[in-house]
């Protein structure tokens, strides 16, 4: 079968539809998120000058000299500001090691939801880490306009996810009124000239988003690719005006594998020793640190049981970071660890 990812358009939900018409974007979702797990998104609501704004940041903020951009690093164990390129290896989150053994090529800078967001409520800091900007004209007023909106349409999709699941309409609100909600801005580019490799480049490595769902906004530039189930790799690239939307693990976690954390890469071509530069932004919806996430007792079959142990979002996302920030194999992913290793079986 050829490898396909479904266009849902979600303005039912978003601009305000009958209960048909929700119930059957709800039911689009639901197949989506059962054969693929990768969706693009129409309908979202997002102006294109606040997209616009967000590409004119990236621009802005990337284009500095490196010695610029790393006046930004913020403090290590948070995460938060710029990631230098080849500082990362988002293989091991899933507890598996490179076969290059080569970092990822990619340079980011990420901000997020701070303990000042959420006033009167114990938080860690470390988790919840106050943002660093970087002294660029209007940078932080264009992220936060983005900001505001991705995680609009990341809290309209859980919405969506109660309908297609058959929950309870508020039930996601108790795990998420302080998620740790990141935008990640990615840039990859290689310097012009012949590029000289000790092995297979890759802009980002194999790897499963951490947390609820994943809203991207990207390039329509090639480069990524989603795993198919026949084993394969296929490009994807956003449609006109749409986002892509894919699930974290720990929606996998809470459906009892009935909705699928899809693996998924950047692996830009190389042309004439360099590589077109392209852009991506990832807004991750991941949940309260301190929420407890365990299969929903509906999407466990009669008879079976659940596939995965309780566990807090706080330690399932440390123990993915330490992965892919501090180079420590994900011992406790060993089922995702498995799917990796099939695909490149």
């Amino acid at each position: 079968m050829t490898f396909h990812v479904p266009a849902v358009d979600i303005t039912a939900w978003t601009a305000g539809g009958s209960d048909e018409e929700r119930a059957g974007v709800a039911a689009a979702i639901d197949a989506a998120c059962r054969e693929v797990g990768f969706i693009q998104i129409l309908g979202h609501g997002i102006p294109t000058s606040v997209t616009d704004g967000l590409a004119g940041a990236m621009d802005d903020f990337f284009a500095q000299d490196l010695e610029t951009k790393k006046r930004s690093i913020a403090p290590k164990g948070t995460n938060r500001g710029y990631t230098p390129p080849k500082a990362e290896s988002l293989s091991l989150s899933l507890g598996v090691e490179s076969a290059t053994r080569m970092n990822d090529f990619f340079e980011a800078f990420n901000v997020g939801l701070a303990t000042s967001d959420f006033p009167g409520v114990a938080l860690d800091p470390m988790e919840y880490a106050e943002n660093v900007w970087p002294e660029v004209d209007g940078y932080r007023e264009r992220i936060d306009a983005y900001f505001a909106e991705a995680g609009r349409v990341a809290r309209t999709l859980t919405d969506i996810f109660a309908a297609a699941l058959g929950l309870p309409a508020d039930f996601f609100d108790s795990y998420t009124d302080h998620s740790i909600d990141v935008l990640r801005m990615n840039n990859y580019a290689l310097p012009p000239g012949t590029v000289d490799l000790d092995g297979d480049l890759i802009g980002m490595s194999e790897h499963t988003d951490f947390g609820i769902v994943t809203v991207l906004w990207a390039d329509q530039v090639k480069g990524l690719q989603v795993l198919g189930a026949d084993g394969s790799w296929n490009d994807v690239s956003p449609a006109d005006d749409a986002l892509l939307v894919n699930l974290g693990d720990l929606t996998s976690r809470w459906t009892n594998e009935r909705w699928m954390s899809t693996l998924h890469r950047v692996k830009p071509p190389i042309v004439d020793g360099t590589i077109n530069r392209r852009r991506s932004a990832a807004y991750f919806h991941d949940g309260n640190a301190d929420a407890t996430i365990e299969a929903i007792a509906s999407t466990i079959e009669p008879g079976g049981s659940a596939l995965y142990p309780p566990i807090t979002v706080s330690e399932h996302i440390r123990a993915k970071l330490a992965g892919s920030r501090a180079g420590k194999i994900n011992t406790s992913a060993t089922r995702e660890a498995a799917r990796v290793l099939a695909s490149n079986g």
